[in-house]
């Protein structure tokens, strides 16, 4: 099967400048990051085939070469990135976009042999509702993550030894080749990138220097929250490689739908049937707020569906403010139902004493549509 083009591949043209390019990758890369895709085969082999195409047209000698000769320019391991997995592509040159994506450290142009790389962030999904929201809680979360070894340290090495520098590519984590007129940089296949050989692995981590481990946190959530709040728990995220510190956590805020009430940053809405005589003879409603109390609102005489009445300071909370939104309750006027043969016969009692003068809108509307199509008639 042919190789698909790299341009292609990026979704961007031929004469696209870097920073199309790297916008372009930036964006693929979040798509099918492995971290994001834990498990999923598909997405790990697609994040590696942009990830080489972006290594290739990043590069002005490699991309012109790729121009003119297309795929056949880098056969022969000419390209070679892929191999290691995804810990190849830390050291394969997109520092510049990990490090703001994932928070992955990926050195200069050397690779110091004993640096640390901080961690990956992670990120949690946590659902409330909208009465939390309100008040603000404390939530218990357990997630998934890698803690430092215990036994090594973080270093992957046994008790008793350490990391030594790669021969093969002396402790800088790429080698070089000569392809044709271009010089190709590509991961140590050795060392896969790190700089580093762990002759004698940790047997608890197995050389990794992380172990899995279910966390279990306590998360503050504030009062008036907003839908994608986003809180960032420092130091929560997974284990830095050879001691390094460790990623963040990020919990992203779902408030869950509420069946009364609808919220809009600090108003809260709500619609609430009115009696038809209250709405008529006005009087006083009860109504409930997001807070659990009760609020009194004054229905005037002669209320129609849609009015709106505002209750100051019981909406939501502004966060980090100590003030109070508004509510906003919009009546429904409920049209009686299930009545029996004398309540039908006071009513039409009712609509013939008092004619067209209760309903001036209905008796409006219609004296319009008369007047309509009596000049379509004539």
């Amino acid at each position: 099967m042919s190789k698909q083009c790299y341009y292609e591949m990026l979704g961007v043209s031929k004469g696209a400048d870097g920073a199309t390019l790297k916008s372009a990758y930036r964006k693929l890369a979040m798509q099918f990051h492995p971290d994001r895709n834990p498990g999923d085969e598909a997405a790990e082999a697609k994040f590696k085939e942009v990830s080489e195409a972006y290594d290739v047209l990043k590069d002005d000698q490699k991309r012109a070469a790729y121009d003119q000769f297309g795929h056949s320019a880098f056969e022969n391991g000419g390209m070679g990135g892929g191999r290691g997995g995804f810990h190849g592509f830390e050291a394969s040159g997109f520092s510049d976009i990990f490090e703001d994506l994932f928070g992955m450290a990926g050195g200069g142009r050397r690779r110091d042999p004993n640096a640390s790389r901080r961690g990956a962030d992670l990120r949690y999904n946590l659902s409330i509702t909208l009465e939390d929201a309100f008040r603000g809680k404390s939530e218990k979360i357990t997630i998934p993550t890698d803690v430092p070894c215990d036994t090594c340290e973080g270093t992957g090495a046994a008790d008793g030894t350490k990391p030594t520098t790669c021969t093969t590519c002396n402790g800088i984590g790429k080698v070089r080749s000569q392809q044709g007129f271009f010089m190709v940089e590509r991961t140590c296949p050795d060392c896969n990138g790190a700089g580093m050989v762990i002759e004698n692995p940790c047997g608890d981590c197995r050389g990794t220097g992380k172990k899995k481990k279910n966390k279990t946190l306590d998360v503050k959530i504030p009062a008036g929250v907003e839908e994608g709040t986003r809180i960032r728990l420092s130091g929560e995220g997974k284990a830095g490689a050879r001691g390094g510190p460790s990623g963040d956590l990020y919990i992203f805020i779902d408030i869950e739908y509420h069946p009364i009430f609808e919220r809009d940053g600090s108003t809260v809405y709500c619609q609430v049937p009115i009696p038809m005589t209250t709405a008529t003879l006005g009087g006083v409603i009860e109504v409930p707020t997001v807070g659990g109390e009760k609020a009194d609102v004054k229905i005037g005489a002669g209320t129609n569906t849609g009015k709106r009445f505002k209750i100051p300071g019981k909406g939501m909370p502004l966060l980090n403010r100590g003030t109070f939104g508004d509510m906003i309750i919009e009546a429904q006027v409920e049209t009686p139902v299930n009545l029996n043969k004398k309540q039908k016969e006071l009513l039409r009692a009712f609509a013939e004493e008092c004619g067209d003068n209760v309903s001036p809108e209905a008796s409006g509307f219609f004296n319009k549509v008369k007047e309509l199509w009596e000049d379509l008639t004539d």
